[in-house]
């Protein structure tokens, strides 16, 4: 019997865990191998013919060309357009006929397609017309849905999206195979889902004018293509001194061809860019002042826009994307926003609620909706992170749906405040997913559009950022690690895609325990826990395994493996081996101690070293492909804007005269560290569960519960527990590391309950109320530390218990003060387990 049982539970963990990986292995269904049943799509390098409707969308029969490459790419042949005994037959529903014939003759299931959005349907169709035997047939329930099972097929033969953006090589094939059967993804659940291209300056302005002559269409034509083919749709142009509509009067058109929906950022409304406004406005950017020349200007920018695809952005933010003066108030905000409606139906010659439009609830603008400002029904709100990657506000759970539903606008990049991230990617996908979720749970699920800086060097998290969009349900805590592997076998190969997937997850940790731009000599501490050596060796370590994995990779993924993987951890690890040797220098020369020299050299030369890792990117990668695309500056901050150029941080010469059973965590050196994860015990609610997000944070993970939209109940008692042996009695500090999670709740912020052997229960509120100064201390550490007082009467067993009384908090770090704690960023080491 006991062995019958364990036999059961063996088997129930291996379906849990292939049911976890079925959510993102979708299912293969091209090979090289021949099978009698499968349709030929390719023999001895001939691939079959691909036939289309004339009349089908322009957009369709472009991504049909491109598809027509990509079988040329991996076979070495172009295919036919003229009908043979096996063909590809491709088109949309209600555009081409081929396809309205295949579903009239009940060959194809019209309601699999019928009023569905973006859509698409990939089958073999035996005998679809005459003089064809078999057919491969992609379907789309509109343009979009077409576009998205081309390039399906596309990734299915071997041809990443990344293809042109990271130069990831397409492996030639001879012979390709499809196995019969109906294919498909369904319908997005996320209505519009894109990118926005912001703070472009030096680096992707740099290598768009050196490859295009500026952000001409021949540039979006790579952009539009990247972004279908990541099944995203939507797109906020690149806007530091450009003008999406009028740099190039062919980027609208183009764009509406593609099936890519154009919208402006937050703070240029009515289809004009900022810049438009240096070039032509006249007078100052204040509608209670110059109201008739701001109408005008924007009824320009709808009728240019009227017959292409696109959200109308409406309200008004200062110029420059600043703050409207204070005078502003809600009633000429609600005035603005009537009056652009008005414009917008005039000009469209429709009712403006048939006009999508959204409306960016970015900084300031959340307080006027706080206090009450309003937006008709239709309109889109678009809520929006503090842009760090903290959901500042998302939707009642009990208010009414809204017509216009929710959108939400996130950052992989940022100017500002407390300081600039824009050179490198910083984002972890654990955290992206945490607040998406949140996000998406809470009903926001109509836009999802995200700063992505330069795009490069931010090519992962766009990846998981779309594909996340598409369906968030098929994402937990527990597979996000397996995402990471399955893009990373698309780019390098199933060989190297677990160590390449290892890589990235720990960079991108590493990288957003502080930003490169907030890092300096003082940030980790050079005494206390060995803490900055430890940080220096996690980088070099890194280092050195992605080197290993360099020189073991076929050559010709070297430079796309260069740009995803090894450039980011080399650059990032010479970074803090310099900061590194800045704090030893500065160490021995307080002790005019001659080893401070070694160090001031170490630091020169670490600097040196950033800039020839520059000139390695810009010049050597792909045979200088991208100029000036590693321009962004990274070293000299003092503030939170960027320095004209590097700056070598000030230097000084001296002159020569566990898996536990028992989790009792002890007490050594007057504090005791528990990471999260490792409580003596826990109790879940009825409801409710407790569940730890692997990778999370700052040093090993982050516990939660879930579901992240329901509270505990009166009654409940949802915990951990921590038990402890002290030695030391008296007065003692609790400190609670949490994720900096917002007061996204209403701004009724998050509560916890703590008490020590079942006494007095302390409640806290830890974000309520907050100034834009804490928040910006809260961000720049990547934590918030949450502190209570206690008592310890008696050495000997005591134990911690954790309550929540709200979901989204998410603990990672519990250290318990009894007068020996001292300062570092991580927190201290985790305690020894009693034995």
């Amino acid at each position: 019997m006991a062995k019958r049982n364990l036999y059961l539970i063996i088997f129930l963990q291996l379906l849990i865990f292939s049911n976890t990986i079925s959510a993102f292995d979708k299912e293969q269904f091209v090979f090289t191998q021949k099978n009698a049943s499968y349709f030929p799509l390719a023999i001895d390098g001939k691939p079959a013919s691909i036939l289309t409707d004339d009349t089908d969308y322009k957009g369709v029969l472009r991504a049909v060309n491109d598809f027509k490459e990509d079988l040329r790419k991996v076979t070495g042949n172009i295919p036919s357009s003229e009908a043979t005994k096996f063909s590809v037959i491709i088109g949309t529903v209600g555009q081409s006929s081929i396809i309205d014939n295949l579903i009239q003759e009940g060959k194809i299931e019209a309601k699999d397609l019928t009023g569905k959005n973006e859509k698409y349907i990939i089958e073999t169709v035996q005998n679809p017309t005459d003089g064809i035997d078999a057919a491969l047939v992609i379907a789309g329930s509109d343009k979009r849905g077409t576009i998205y099972g081309i390039y399906e097929l596309s990734a299915q033969i071997g041809v990443s999206p990344w293809y042109y953006w990271a130069d990831v090589p397409v492996e030639n094939k001879k012979d390709l195979y499809v196995k019969p059967g109906t294919y498909t993804e369904g319908e997005p659940a996320v209505q519009y889902r894109g990118i926005f291209l912001n703070d472009e300056a030096p680096a992707l302005t740099g290598w768009s004018k050196a490859t295009f002559g500026g952000y001409n269409h021949q540039f979006y034509e790579k952009v539009f293509e990247l972004i279908l083919r990541l099944k995203g749709n939507f797109l906020w142009p690149a806007m530091w001194g450009s003008a999406f509509y009028d740099d190039d009067p062919l980027n609208g058109p183009t764009a509406d061809e593609f099936g890519i929906v154009i919208s402006t950022s937050h703070h240029e409304p009515m289809g004009r860019a900022h810049a438009e406004w240096s070039r032509y406005g006249k007078g100052a950017w204040n509608y209670d002042k110059n109201q008739k020349i701001l109408q005008e200007f924007w009824r320009e920018g709808i009728e240019r826009m009227k017959n292409w695809e696109n959200i109308v952005t409406v309200g008004m933010r200062g110029d420059g994307d600043e703050p409207m003066s204070e005078e502003s108030n809600v009633t000429l905000l609600q005035k603005i926003v009537k009056d652009q409606r008005n414009i917008i139906s005039k000009v469209t010659g429709k009712k403006a609620e048939t006009v999508p439009q959204v409306w960016a609830l970015y900084k300031e603008v959340q307080d006027y909706y706080d206090k009450g400002m309003r937006v008709p029904d239709d309109i889109t709100l678009l809520l929006c992170d503090d842009n760090w990657g903290n959901v500042r506000k998302l939707p009642d759970l009990n208010a009414p749906k809204r017509k216009g539903g929710y959108g939400m606008y996130y950052h992989f990049d940022y100017v500002g405040g407390p300081r600039n991230y824009k050179w490198i990617n910083v984002s972890q996908v654990q955290r992206i997913w945490e607040q998406m979720n949140l996000t998406y749970q809470y009903g926001v699920d109509k836009i999802w559009i995200v700063n992505v800086g330069d795009l490069k060097p931010m090519e992962y998290p766009i990846s998981f950022f779309l594909d996340m969009a598409w369906n968030p349900n098929r994402f937990n805590a527990d597979n996000l690690l397996q995402h990471t592997e399955k893009w990373s076998a698309q780019q390098f190969g199933e060989k190297y895609s677990k160590e390449s997937a290892r890589l990235i997850n720990l960079y991108t940790k590493y990288n957003r325990r502080v930003t490169p731009e907030l890092l300096n000599e003082k940030t980790y501490s050079l005494e206390n826990y060995n803490e900055f050596e430890t940080v220096v060796n996690d980088y070099r370590n890194l280092v050195i395994d992605a080197m290993r994995l360099y020189n073991v990779i076929p050559n010709n993924y070297k430079d796309a493996f260069d740009q995803l993987v090894l450039f980011p951890i080399n650059t990032c690890s010479n970074l803090y081996e310099m900061y590194f040797a800045v704090a030893k220098n500065r160490f021995y020369a307080e002790k005019q101690d001659v080893q401070a020299n070694y160090w001031a050299d170490k630091a020169k030369e670490c600097f040196e070293r950033d800039s020839l890792l520059t000139v390695h990117y810009n010049e050597n990668i792909s045979g200088g492909k991208w100029a000036h695309m590693m321009d962004q500056v990274r070293i000299g901050y003092t503030y939170w804007q960027q320095p004209k150029e590097s700056v070598m941080p000030h230097v000084e010469y001296i002159m020569s005269t566990m898996e536990y059973k028992e989790k009792v965590f002890s007490e050594a050196d007057g504090y005791v560290s528990i990471e999260a994860e490792h409580f003596t015990r826990l109790q879940d609610g009825n409801s409710i569960s407790w569940k730890v997000i692997p990778d999370f944070g700052k040093t090993l993970s982050g516990i939660t519960t879930f579901p992240v939209t329901v509270s505990p109940k009166e009654g409940d008692n949802v915990y951990l527990e921590y038990d402890m042996d002290l030695t030391s009695t008296g007065e003692a500090r609790l400190i609670v590391l949490l994720s900096p999670t917002l007061n996204f709740n209403s701004n009724k912020g998050l509560r916890y309950a703590v008490s020590i052997d079942g006494g007095e229960e302390q409640i806290v509120n830890f974000n309520q109320t907050y100034t834009e100064k804490e928040r910006e201390v809260w961000v720049a550490n990547s934590i918030i530390e949450s502190v209570t007082n206690h008592r310890i009467d008696k050495a000997g067993l005591h134990t911690i218990r954790f309550r929540i009384l709200d979901p989204g908090i998410v603990l990672q770090k519990v250290m318990l003060d009894l007068g020996g704690l001292k300062t570092s960023y991580l927190g201290a080491p985790e305690s020894k387990v009693k034995k």
